[in-house]
């Protein structure tokens, strides 16, 4: 079946961010966009009495956007319009996707972040508490690259916390559908209480870094290669600045140990890589979900 990427929109350019990584993550994976402006539900305060034409208004405006939105997408992408009604544009999104059956939300990043970092706005934020399927950011810029450019690495932040069998499921099976080469990185040599002496973080980082390459390794099919890489550096951040990463690269990441099964919740090391990151980070649920089709 073919994967369907639901993309949160809005007339900016972080809507411009969005639509663009979409059409990316569909054109390498031969997938379907669906572009959706979420409106306020009819439920209202008693203070703001239902108007009709003000109603006819917001969704012929939402229509306009979304036709704009549309024509950003390539020809050759299957691309469909939505206007959803919801209490809130995250759960708009978390419903239209569940709707549509689809395997990502892609949503971009808040007003006044830097050009090709990521800055959570209210939007994400919420997603990454409420979705069951995986959420994909879009940094600032990403509309500068073209869809044609495809996914050209997967990188999978790997760990042995709860949700690692599902962030090394999902990064494979992007991998596959995209048919970008897949490299696995381990950030724990420097993800380690400050208060060890620094020999001691240094030996047993590199021990436990080297310990969760193998097993990741080990879990890969016979006919999937991967790069491992030990991340280094006196910080999260400071380990990620150091990578190379491509211009089409996606960075894959678990999400938090305390979030419950199949939602999200970005934990304190994938919040730290974002402040770093160049490219768009997935977020995926600690387990991955059978229900409505999705895998």
């Amino acid at each position: 079946m073919t994967a369907r990427i639901v993309v949160g929109y809005t007339a900016t350019s972080a809507g411009a961010d969005a639509v663009a990584l979409g059409a990316r993550l569909a054109h390498a994976s031969a997938g379907a966009v669906d572009l959706v402006v979420v409106l306020p539900a009819d439920g209202r305060s008693v203070i703001t009495p239902p108007d009709a034409a003000y109603d006819r208004y917001l969704r012929d405006q939402a229509s306009a956007w979304l036709s704009q939105a549309a024509e950003q997408v390539p020809e050759g992408i299957d691309a469909r319009t939505h206007v959803r009604y919801a209490d809130s544009f995250a759960e708009g999104l978390v419903t239209a996707a569940a709707d549509f059956e689809a395997s990502y939300i892609v949503v971009g990043a808040a007003n006044g972040g830097l050009r090709g970092r990521h800055r959570l706005g209210t939007v994400a934020d919420e997603l990454l508490h409420s979705s069951n399927i995986p959420v994909v950011l879009a940094p600032e810029g990403a509309r500068r690259t073209e869809a044609s450019a495809g996914i050209s690495r997967i990188t999978a932040a790997v760990g042995t916390r709860p949700g690692a069998d599902a962030l090394l499921q999902e990064s494979i099976a992007l991998a596959v559908a995209t048919g970008a080469e897949l490299r696995l990185i381990s950030l724990v040599s420097v993800d380690l209480p400050a208060s060890v002496n620094t020999g001691v973080i240094r030996i047993a980082g590199a021990a436990h870094a080297d310990d969760v390459l193998t097993q990741a390794l080990a879990a890969l099919p016979d006919d999937i290669d991967a790069e491992v890489i030990v991340a280094r550096g006196d910080s999260i951040e400071d380990a990620v600045s150091h990578l190379g990463w491509e211009p089409g690269e996606l960075a894959v990441v678990g999400s938090s140990r305390l979030a419950q099964p199949r939602r999200l919740f970005l934990g304190s090391t994938a919040a730290k890589m974002l402040h770093e990151l160049p490219v768009p980070m997935v977020v995926v649920p600690r387990t991955r979900s059978t229900e409505s089709g999705q895998q």
